[in-house]
């Protein structure tokens, strides 16, 4: 059969709603939104931020099983093991978190604000805002993953099964890669926080979602299934916008007092996030990553897991350093970008898929 007719019998991928087309124009007036009403009602978003266990706000918590259980009804665990076909993509994954990111991090984090930007920048702080960039690259992303590979087609077993892996080793991992690249002897990281991010973000997501999809297809088959994610698609949509507006809703005075310390901060940011998905994406297509692994694989390689970034600065340097700081930012860069990095990734897909010269 040729191509023509196999793509005449592919079902037809549903249209992209106006919503999600303005995706980006959303999420850049949820930034606004957010920043001024931190700075304007301080005291609503204290108290919204005081709801938390560990350092772990449990309102966002709450918001982010919304934005991934839609995502996690898709994956039928029974395939988990076909994801050892997508060994090479795994394999480009981990050596972009563990190997690339926090060192790439450390160094464009010193060229540019410990030389280039230093006299721009408080001569106290240049110290700390470098730690706060080397702990936000240390982690790699968990929840948030799953909204960017299903943004782009990912493929959700492997997403899945890429998260789990990367939340194991940085149970082990992060501690003393963190130290090493601080030059300290010891770090203290903050353990409750860690393990009681995975369990709100991975584990409890993980079993709600596999309890309703084996309730629904039970009841009414996979096309009682394909109504319930069409109905809750938008639910993890407004969840995603939601949750902008707290996060900078809680930093707004923030981002407000210390406008060019934000920007300077953000070019290394931008720099390494476009870097490592752009190395990544690029190892996979050498390798002959499948596409649908490709770009999940480019979008995990590039985003942190800013929650406990922001966490592990406040516990080691203070609520009020430049490592607090500097985490901050990269929550404000991280989804604009990362939702580019979507554009970028959907965009390239022919070239992608071209043969790849031998």
């Amino acid at each position: 059969m040729n191509a023509t007719a196999v793509e005449a019998l592919a079902p037809a991928k549903p249209a992209i709603s106006t919503f999600e087309r303005y995706l980006s124009v959303w999420v850049a007036l949820c930034i606004l939104v957010g920043i001024a009403l931190g700075y304007a009602l301080p005291g609503l978003f204290a108290v919204i931020a005081s709801a938390e266990v560990a350092r772990v706000n449990l309102v966002v918590a709450v918001l982010i099983w919304l934005m991934v259980i839609p995502m996690l009804l898709k994956i039928d665990l029974g395939a988990l093991g076909s994801v050892r076909q997508h060994w090479k993509g795994v394999g480009v994954t981990l050596f972009i978190n563990w190997a690339v990111k926090p060192l790439s991090m450390a160094l464009l984090g010193t060229l540019f604000l410990g030389w280039l930007f230093r006299p721009l920048l408080p001569a106290a702080d240049v110290n700390s805002y470098i730690a706060g960039l080397i702990l936000l690259a240390a982690a790699p992303c968990t929840a948030m993953v799953f909204v960017w590979s299903n943004l782009c087609d990912g493929e959700p077993t492997y997403t899945l099964s890429q998260v789990a892996l990367n939340d194991i080793i940085m149970v082990f991992a992060f501690a003393p890669l963190v130290g090493l690249l601080l030059g300290v002897a010891s770090v203290t990281v903050p353990w409750e926080t860690l393990l009681i991010s995975v369990l709100l973000y991975i584990v409890v997501p993980v079993i709600v979602a596999q309890l309703i999809r084996r309730a629904v297809l039970s009841s009414g088959g996979q096309s009682a299934l394909d109504r319930l994610l069409a109905r809750l698609g938008p639910v993890s949509l407004v969840a995603l916008l939601t949750t902008l507006v707290l996060l900078f809703g809680f930093q707004g005075e923030a981002i407000i007092a210390h406008p060019l310390v934000i920007a300077l901060i953000a070019v290394p940011i931008l720099i390494q996030v476009y870097f490592n998905a752009g190395l990544a994406y690029w190892l996979s297509r050498r390798f002959g990553v499948a596409w649908c692994v490709a770009a999940p694989a480019a979008l995990i390689g590039a985003s942190n897991f800013f929650e406990l970034a922001v966490a592990a600065a406040i516990s080691l340097f203070g609520l009020n350093s430049g490592a607090a700081l500097a985490t901050v930012v990269g929550v404000l860069v991280e989804v604009p970008v990362m939702l580019s990095v979507v554009r970028i990734v959907k965009a390239t897909r022919p070239w992608y898929e071209q043969r790849v010269p031998a």
